[in-house]
């Protein structure tokens, strides 16, 4: 009796050293491929001032949820997922989600991409709008939202077209991202398949062309995921086939290229393929991953031309790093490293803007987008 006492005490004091106070840590959602063996979206938390994470709960029933995207008002999310093919042809979803006060999610509903393999998804800054882009198919679609943060259905859907000289992964159009510009109404798409940076004008719940249809990135390219600069004159656009970046321009109302870079050391001569790309909120650096060389490059950003000069990589301490976010304060970088199944955690060093590794880290199955609530 005594022994069973001492174990059910030891039991106790073990599941009390577990347990932590996550008061002051923050939330961050996971978006994983449950096709690889992942189970749906995880929450995790996360302290910025140590940087430690860890799992708090997991939101299963959703197939792929490869894209998250948090409504500005933080009450939503919204999640970009394919369709088990074994069961429905439907090429996937977007689905909405309540963010409950606790972190929880409750599904709200969900709506047909308009296309196969949706991949990425993004909000308008209103919160009125969500957009979508689906890769295999190359369309875009626009979404209203109610206001209970339900998607309507799609109000436009488009069609790209085009290819590009790489004809095993450019033979048709390949729509990679889609972003709701924060200054004006436009709304920009990189699409991997015809390389190019398409333009639309948000106008009477349309995506519809503007004069200039889109930005021509150098062929072969590739494009994949963009940012902004926040003097909104410059949009950074990495490529996947050829690992550079692009730097994109407005000059007098045209948007054009001014610059290509490489994003991998000079010497690095096997198989790499750029993925995410993310400028810190000083606009002093910009970081984009390479999977296959799995590592994150860091750029100095010019105060004057807003051009870059390549610094140099930092491993990531995993394998694919598909996406990577900064922490709200900038402190902190956190990869999702989709074959080897973990997320890695990096101090950003304030002087240099270099990751480095704090030895920190969660493993998790699949990882392919990481989304803050904070």
């Amino acid at each position: 009796m005594k022994n069973l006492l001492l174990c059910l005490l030891l039991f106790s004091v073990t599941l009390t050293g577990f347990a932590q106070n996550t008061e002051g840590w923050e939330k961050l959602y996971v978006g994983t491929f449950t096709s690889e063996g992942a189970e749906g979206i995880y929450l995790c938390n996360f302290n910025p001032k140590t940087g430690d994470i860890q799992l708090e709960r997991t939101f299963k029933a959703i197939d792929d949820p490869s894209f998250l995207k948090i409504s500005p008002d933080k009450k939503y999310i919204y999640v970009a997922g394919r369709a088990n093919e074994k069961i429905e042809k439907s090429g996937g979803y977007i689905y909405a989600y309540k963010i409950e006060i606790n972190g929880d999610i409750s599904f709200l509903n969900k709506q047909i991409s308009h296309g196969k393999d949706p991949c990425h998804v993004d909000v308008s800054a209103d919160g009125k709008f969500v957009a979508v882009a689906n890769y295999t198919s190359g369309t875009t679609a626009l979404y209203p939202v109610a206001q209970d943060g339900t998607v309507n259905p799609a109000c436009s859907v488009n069609q790209n077209e085009g290819s590009g000289p790489d004809k095993s992964r450019q033979a048709s159009p390949h729509a990679h991202s889609i972003k709701f510009s924060p200054f004006d109404s436009s709304v920009f798409s990189a699409d991997l398949g015809t390389d190019q940076l398409d333009i639309f004008l948000l106008k009477n719940e349309k995506l519809t062309k503007t004069e200039q249809k889109f930005v021509k990135i150098p062929e072969g390219s590739g494009p994949r995921h963009f940012d902004f600069h926040p003097n909104g004159e410059i949009i950074y656009v990495i490529n996947e086939l050829n690992s550079t970046v692009s730097v994109v321009k407005n000059q007098n109302g045209e948007w054009k290229v001014v610059q290509n870079i490489s994003s991998l050391p000079g010497d690095f001569t096997a198989e790499s393929y750029c993925a995410d790309v993310h400028i810190s909120n000083d606009a002093r650096f910009l970081y984009g991953s390479n999977r296959g060389h799995n590592s994150v490059t860091i750029f100095a950003i010019d105060n004057l031309t807003q051009k870059l000069t390549y610094k140099g990589t930092v491993g990531v301490e995993g394998n694919w790093p598909r996406n990577f976010t900064l922490s709200p304060d900038n402190k902190f970088m956190l990869v999702a490293n989709q074959r080897s199944g973990n997320i890695t955690v990096f101090k950003i060093n304030e002087e240099t803007g270099f990751p480095e590794f704090t030895g920190k880290q969660i493993q998790l199955p699949a990882p392919v987008c990481l989304e803050f609530l904070n």
